[in-house]
C-alpha cells in the first residue's frame, strides 16, 4: 500500500516564495540570491532540464516534428538549438526565419522551451557557418593569420566590417523573436558566438593583430584588473602587472592569450548589445576547454578559460554568465572554477556518457540553474514497455518532480552533491550539511565486497533540521554528526524510497533490514536512480565546546 508523505514544511515553502515575488510580465533574466544564479522565468525560478541538439539537427523544420515531441516526453524541458548565420542570412541583408519559426512553434506545443546558439562568425573557433558571402571575400572579411603569415578558416576580431554584419544579423534574429515570442517566451536565453578562440600559435599574426600588440595595453583593462586584483585567478595573477604599458609588460607569458581574450571579448560585445537592445534575454558565452597539457593555441586562446574570465567581464559586461563545456573526466574542477562571485552556474555542454551522474553534482553541489549534455536528439526511447530508459531520462524524470523545490533550495544553501566513479582519486568522500557529515562510496555486494557498479552519485537536499531528501544511485551513504557542529553521535531514524507527482509526495517502499544494513547506511539501489527520504537522529555528546 502506498502512503501519502505530508506536503514539505511550511518554513520551506515560505523560502520558496520570499525568493519568487517577481510579476510574470517581465523578460527571463539572471538573478542572483545569496550567491547562487537563477533563471527566472514568468516572475519564478526556472531550473533548466536540458539538451543540446546535435550541430546538424536543427537544419530543417521537419527535424522539429521528430525531435521536440520524443525529447519532451523525455523530461527535457528546454532544447538548446544551433541557429546558423548562414542559414538565416543566405544572401545578404535577406533573412529567412522560417524553419526558426517552426522550431519555436513545435517547441511550444510541446510546452518545451528554446536557448538558440548563434553560430555567426565563430563555431569551435572556425568560421564555418558564416555565409558564404562572408567566407567568400577576405577583402572584405580578412581572416586571422598564421605565424607564417598564412590565413586562416578564422575570422579576424579585428575586422569591423564583419563586426558590423554579425552585429546586423544577430540584431535581426533578436528583433524577429521578440516579434515572435515575446509574449510566449518559448526563448529564453541565447549563447553568443560557440567556443571562440584563436587555433594556432598564441596569437593572431596578421599585421593588424601585430600592430596592436605591439602598441599599448588599453588604460581601461588595466584600469579594471588593478580594481579586481584579489579576484583574478591565481593563474592570471601571477603575470598581472599594472604598471607596465606594453601586452608582453603587463601580461607576460600570458600576453597572448589575454590579448586574444581582450579582442574576442570586445567582439562579443559589440554583438551582445546590438541583439540585447532589440530584446534583452540573457546572453551567454560557451568555452572549450584544454585538454590535459594542451596549450593556448591548441585549445581555442582567447576563450572564455576561467582563468582569463577578468579580462572578458571587463569588455563585455553585457554578458550575463560564463559557461564551461565539460567533456573531461574532471567534471568538478572545471565547473568550480566557473563558482566565481557574481557567475550564474550552467554547463550547455557535457559528454553524455556520465551526465546521469554529473547532472547530480551540478544540481545539488554547484547550485546550477541548468544542465544540458551534447547530442541530446541521439536518445532514443525504449523499444516496449518495460524496457530501461536511458539513464539521463530516469535522472531527469526525478529532477523534473523537485524542479520546483531545488532553486529556493540551491538559494538557501540547503543542497549539497557528490559524484564518485571507480576511477576516482579518493574510493570516499563526504558532505556537510545541516549538522549531519554524508559519507559515501560506491555500492558493493555482500559479503564478496566487489563493486556493483562503476559510478554514482547524489543530490541532497535539507527540507528539515533532520529530514532529507536524497536522489541518486550507485552509492552506500553513511550518516554522523558533523564535529563542527556537534560531538555527538547520529543515526537513521526512517528511510523511505518516495517519488513526488504534482506536489505531492508517496512512499514507494519504507527500507529496513538488510536495506538499511541494520539501520547503519543507506544502500541506494546499484543501477536506477530514486529518491530517498531519510530521517535522522542525533544524540548531542554532553561535552561542552
Amino acid at each position: 500500500m502506498k502512503i501519502v508523505i505530508p506536503a514539505v514544511p511550511l518554513w520551506f515553502a515560505c523560502i520558496f516564495l520570499s525568493l519568487t515575488p517577481l510579476p510574470a510580465a517581465e523578460l527571463p533574466h539572471i538573478q542572483m540570491v545569496n550567491g547562487t544564479g537563477q533563471l527566472i522565468v514568468n516572475g519564478r525560478p526556472f531550473l533548466i532540464l536540458g539538451g543540446e541538439l546535435g550541430n546538424s539537427s536543427a537544419g530543417t523544420a521537419a527535424q522539429a516534428d521528430a525531435i521536440i515531441p520524443r525529447l519532451a516526453a523525455m523530461h527535457v524541458n528546454t532544447v538548446l538549438m544551433p541557429v546558423a548565420w548562414e542559414q538565416l542570412e543566405p544572401k545578404e541583408d535577406n533573412f529567412d526565419f522560417s524553419i526558426l519559426d517552426h522550431w519555436m512553434e513545435i517547441a511550444r506545443a510541446h510546452k518545451v522551451h528554446l536557448a538558440l546558439l548563434w553560430f555567426g562568425s565563430w563555431k569551435n573557433a572556425f568560421s564555418n557557418y558564416a555565409p558564404s558571402w562572408v567566407k567568400s571575400d577576405p577583402k572584405r572579411f580578412p581572416r586571422a593569420e598564421s605565424a607564417e603569415g598564412r590565413p586562416l578558416e578564422i575570422l579576424s576580431t579585428l575586422s569591423l566590417e564583419t563586426r558590423r554584419c554579425d552585429n546586423r544579423a544577430f540584431a535581426a534574429l533578436l528583433r524577429h523573436v521578440r516579434e515572435k515570442d515575446s509574449e510566449q517566451q518559448t526563448v529564453l536565453m541565447v549563447q553568443v558566438e560557440n567556443e571562440v578562440g584563436y587555433l594556432g600559435q598564441g596569437r593572431d599574426r596578421s599585421p593588424e593583430a601585430n600592430r596592436l600588440f605591439r602598441g599599448r595595453v588599453p588604460e581601461v583593462l588595466i584600469r579594471a584588473l588593478a580594481g579586481k586584483r584579489m579576484q583574478l585567478s591565481p593563474e592570471f595573477a601571477s603575470h598581472f602587472n599594472g604598471h607596465g604599458q606594453s601586452w608582453t609588460d603587463v601580461f607576460g607569458d600570458a600576453a597572448n592569450e589575454v590579448f586574444m581574450a581582450w579582442n574576442y571579448a570586445d567582439y562579443i560585445e559589440a554583438v551582445t548589445h546590438a541583439g540585447k537592445n532589440e530584446y534583452a534575454l540573457p546572453m551567454y558565452v560557451n568555452a572549450q576547454l584544454p585538454a590535459p597539457f594542451e596549450r593556448a593555441g591548441e585549445y581555442p586562446s582567447g576563450g572564455p578559460h576561467p582563468y582569463y574570465l577578468e579580462v572578458w567581464r571587463a569588455a563585455a559586461p553585457s554578458i550575463d554568465f560564463y559557461s564551461p563545456d565539460i567533456y573531461w573526466p574532471n567534471f568538478e574542477y572545471w565547473l568550480q572554477r566557473y563558482a566565481i562571485p557574481g557567475n550564474a552556474i550552467f554547463v550547455p555542454e557535457a559528454r553524455m556518457d556520465n551526465a546521469a551522474y554529473n547532472a547530480f553534482y551540478a544540481y545539488g553541489q554547484a547550485r546550477a540553474f541548468g544542465f544540458s549534455p551534447f547530442a541530446v536528439d541521439s536518445l532514443t526511447a525504449p523499444e516496449k514497455d518495460g524496457d530501461p530508459k536511458p539513464p539521463l531520462v530516469q535522472v531527469y524524470e526525478l529532477l523534473d518532480s523537485l524542479s520546483d523545490l531545488l532553486p529556493p533550495a540551491q538559494a538557501a544553501g540547503l543542497t549539497r552533491g557528490l559524484v564518485l566513479h571507480a576511477t576516482s582519486l579518493r574510493p570516499t568522500q563526504t558532505v556537510a550539511l545541516g549538522g549531519y557529515l554524508f559519507e559515501a562510496t560506491l555500492s558493493r555486494s555482500w559479503p564478496a565486497r566487489t563493486l556493483l557498479t562503476d559510478d554514482g552519485a547524489m543530490l541532497i537536499l535539507q527540507v528539515s533540521p533532520a529530514e532529507f531528501y536524497i536522489a541518486g544511485s550507485g552509492l552506500t551513504v553513511s550518516f554522523a554528526r558533523d564535529p563542527d557542529v556537534d560531538a555527538g553521535i547520529a543515526g537513521i531514524e526512517s528511510v523511505e524510497e518516495v517519488s513526488r507527482t504534482s506536489g505531492q509526495w508517496t512512499t514507494e517502499r519504507r527500507l529496513n533490514g538488510d536495506q538499511t544494513n541494520q539501520g547503519r547506511q543507506l544502500l541506494m539501489d546499484a543501477k536506477r536512480p530514486h529518491i530517498y527520504r531519510a530521517r535522522l537522529y542525533s544524540i548531542p555528546s554532553g561535552r561542552e565546546h
